[in-house]
């Protein structure tokens, strides 16, 4: 067997681990949301309280990717992913062991939200292990790690009801112990692995001033954003648009979520194919269209459904396109610090959309502003796109992945 050979079994092998990490942080840092409406009932929240109850770990999810990012350009993705899987366990046996109480659940929240800071171990980690021609495709296998998501939605209250309110929190904790075990063990960085210089907040502010870092966190905030907008929300629209029962609403909405953690690799896959610019055109372009349709409040068999459905894909795809785009247009010891600014710009983007949503439909009894402001949002995110990384206009590929000969234009187009 080949020295390549070698390099891409352990390549994939390293894919594979940091995706099944991330799963793993992903589904502890998505417990609390599942059981919301059991903490309100029982603990009396008012609707702003609940509101509050999920969204914590995951704004502590988002801006802790920052320094995370930067820990993993330092001391690399096989000493951070065992690190954030450990110190995920206590919040997690926290929250399922001793949340008897409304400030109980929002510290354990807190701590919870570690667990959403193993996207900026794994983006580059795996950007650091595959080429720039396979980069696209591997983050966006990465990114389907976000079905952690899934997991809990599906698992959490069903293993609540059957073994006792600890039972789900338990099972993640010992879960989070095998893989951080297993992560020290078996995780390798990658050979020549850069480090940054300079200090933690030095490399993020100066990280944040480059124009690539704040362009690239629109396009992700529009994408992942939308995704975790949709996903939080799309129950509460569903049955007040659609009057749907709470068990459908859950089950449609999960749907949703499923489909976008499929079309993610799939939006990586073709932007090694055809560019990452191309996709992002057709994904923000399709989107605004599909927000169009589903303004329309059309009847929910078949049309609305085609339009959530379209949503969920189109959201995914530009979601693994957004990095198959970090990791052409930042060298490799930045990636990190990109990765945690552009991945928390897309979980905090998540947040305002539903808060838009309801005040639109507090004030006029319906939704479809709110729909049509994204269509118009996603056409203007589009426009952004081709005049910042169309139109010839070029970032450097990667420092340390030269292209050569005729390639190089088509490629920097992308």
């Amino acid at each position: 067997m080949s020295p390549a050979d070698l390099d891409a079994r352990t390549a994939n092998r390293m894919l594979v681990l940091a995706t099944f990490g991330f799963m793993v942080c992903f589904w502890a840092w998505s417990l609390i949301s599942p059981l919301g409406s059991v903490f309100a009932t029982e603990f009396g929240l008012t609707s702003i309280q609940q509101s509050l109850v999920v969204a914590i770990p995951v704004i502590v999810g988002s801006l802790g990717r920052i320094p995370v990012g930067w820990l993993t350009d330092r001391f690399g993705a096989r000493a951070m992913f065992p690190l954030v899987s450990a110190l995920t366990i206590p919040s997690v046996l926290f929250v399922g062991l001793a949340g008897n109480s409304y400030p109980a659940v929002l510290i354990g929240g807190v701590f919870l939200g570690l667990g959403g800071t193993s996207f900026a171990v794994g983006v580059p980690f795996v950007n650091s292990w595959f080429a720039l021609e396979r980069r696209g495709l591997a983050i966006g296998i990465f990114g389907a790690g976000t079905g952690g998501t899934a997991i809990a939605a599906f698992s959490t209250v069903q293993i609540a009801d059957r073994w006792g309110r600890p039972a789900p929190f338990i099972l993640v904790a010992v879960v989070l112990a095998l893989y951080a075990i297993c992560a020290r063990l078996l995780l390798r960085n990658p050979p020549g692995r850069p480090a940054p210089t300079g200090s933690m907040w030095t490399t993020i502010i100066q990280t944040l001033a480059r124009p690539i870092t704040v362009q690239l966190s629109w396009l992700y905030a529009i994408a992942f954003g939308g995704f975790v907008a949709f996903s939080v929300y799309l129950p509460t629209y569903l049955t007040n648009a659609y009057h749907l029962k709470h068990s459908d609403a859950a089950l449609r909405t999960a749907g949703f979520v499923i489909l976008a953690v499929v079309a993610r690799p799939l939006g990586g896959w073709l932007s090694d194919r055809i560019g990452a610019v191309r996709v992002l055109l057709v994904c923000y372009l399709g989107a605004a269209a599909l927000a169009v349709v589903a303004a329309l409040e059309l009847p929910l068999m078949p049309f609305s459904t085609i339009a959530f459905l379209g949503l969920a894909a189109v959201l995914g795809a530009a979601a693994g396109a957004v990095f198959a785009l970090v990791g052409r247009r930042v060298e490799p010891a930045k990636v990190g610090a990109v990765t945690g600014l552009v991945g928390a710009a897309g979980g905090l983007g998540g947040f305002i959309p539903p808060l838009v949503m309801g005040a639109i439909y507090g004030g006029t009894g319906h939704y479809s502003l709110g729909l049509v402001l994204l269509a118009v949002v996603s056409v203007g995110t589009a426009v952004l796109t081709w005049f910042v990384f169309g139109r010839g206009q070029k970032y450097p590929p990667a420092a340390t992945e030269p292209l050569a000969g005729s390639d190089s234009d088509r490629i920097d187009q992308r």
